[in-house]
């Protein structure tokens, strides 16, 4: 089976629209990865404002056998208030993706909040139920939060049958993120782990030239991004690694190693970790894009591109001013500026790398308005 799998949050668009899906290159780039054994699609119910699972229809379902790929879907537990809701989100799912039933179905990003909603409403006890109704073939959830509360998910709920961790080498021995101790709690509870983010949401594709020469100077024809993919897939109780492609050159490239897959030996993983310090310090807000933030802001501020600019202007200094302030006026002339934000912290309760965006939000207009 190929490690790689393919994740439905990053597709081609026409226009920068995230909901206009560029679905004749969507359907090239499926066409490639299930023509080398590709089989594993991850979607969700608010990807590309609520088109991915669509367009996963459209590009696969539609045109291949349904024993020839698996699709996982999640519950939106972040915006389900009553215990009906479940149902109908699942519905709606099953409808949009134009499949009979889901090989994977997990509870949508559990941490503190969400995983106290879930209780409250019995989302493991409705996955459960699905499951033996032959509607959803395997259960688990994806988590962003701490070793101890996975612990506690995992010891309340031996029932859930795999982990979706973010796992990359940036992360590893992050104090915030924790993903090694993560792992290591998964192990204990003999979960197997599909990763997400394995590349940071793009940030490990494109990483600082002195870490760039680390790597080229040890294996010169692999990618910056092939790297992080691989760490990804090394551990041992890693079942699929997620890869959120947009375009043909990102499939290429992740099917170039990972058809044959060899996991890194401890020289490379010590190389990367050498790597991880270099990067750690010239990412001014490690945002990964992922847009769970932006549901329910009042203001409509557009917080990751906000951030990608100002990263982008810290990176590369004064000549990108003129730019940065173009990218981000344009912007403003359809969501608030960073300077409107109202401090309500709806952001930071939905934020999976726990970023504090209220006081990033401030650095933005300091350096753009």
């Amino acid at each position: 089976m190929l490690k790689l799998g393919f994740g439905l949050m990053r597709l081609p668009t026409l226009g920068g629209d995230e909901k206009r899906i560029d679905m004749e290159k969507f359907k090239e780039m499926a066409d490639a990865f299930i023509s080398v054994g590709g089989t594993y699609f991850d979607t969700a119910y608010p990807y590309h404002g609520g088109m991915s699972e669509q367009a996963f229809r459209e590009a696969v379902v539609e045109r291949y056998p349904r024993e020839s790929f698996t699709v996982t879907d999640k519950l939106p537990i972040f915006y389900v208030q009553r215990a009906e809701q479940m149902q109908e989100f699942f519905d709606e799912q099953l409808k949009r993706c134009g499949v009979e039933y889901f090989d994977y179905y997990w509870l949508h990003a559990l941490g503190t909040e969400n995983y106290e909603t879930a209780q409250r409403v019995g989302a493991f006890e409705f996955i459960a139920e699905k499951k033996r109704e032959g509607r959803i073939k395997h259960i688990g959830f994806s988590f962003h939060d701490s070793p101890e509360l996975l612990d506690k998910i995992l010891t309340e709920h031996p029932e859930t049958e795999y982990v979706q961790l973010q796992i990359n080498y940036l992360d590893w021995e992050d104090p915030t993120i924790r993903a090694r101790e993560c792992y290591e709690t998964a192990v204990r509870h003999n979960k197997p782990v599909i990763v997400m983010e394995p590349v940071k949401g793009g940030s490990l594709a494109e990483i600082p030239e002195e870490a760039q020469t680390l790597l080229k100077n040890t294996q010169p024809d692999m990618s910056a991004a092939s790297w992080a993919v691989r760490f990804a897939a090394t551990p041992k109780n890693v079942m699929t690694v997620l890869s959120g492609m947009s375009n043909m050159e990102q499939i290429n490239d992740n099917l170039s190693y990972m058809k044959n897959f060899k996991p890194l030996d401890s020289a490379e993983i010590s190389l990367l970790m050498n790597v991880a310090q270099i990067i750690g310090g010239g990412i001014a807000i490690p945002c990964t894009a992922c847009r769970y933030c932006v549901d329910g802001c009042p203001k409509q501020i557009a917080i990751p591109e906000y951030f990608a600019i100002y990263n982008n202007l810290k990176r590369f200094g004064a000549g990108q001013s003129i730019v940065a302030s173009t990218y981000y006026s344009n912007l403003n002339k359809e969501h608030g500026k960073a300077s409107e934000c109202i401090g309500c912290g709806k952001c930071e309760s939905r934020c999976p790398q726990r970023l504090k965006i209220r006081e990033h939000l401030k650095s933005v207009a300091e350096a753009l308005e």
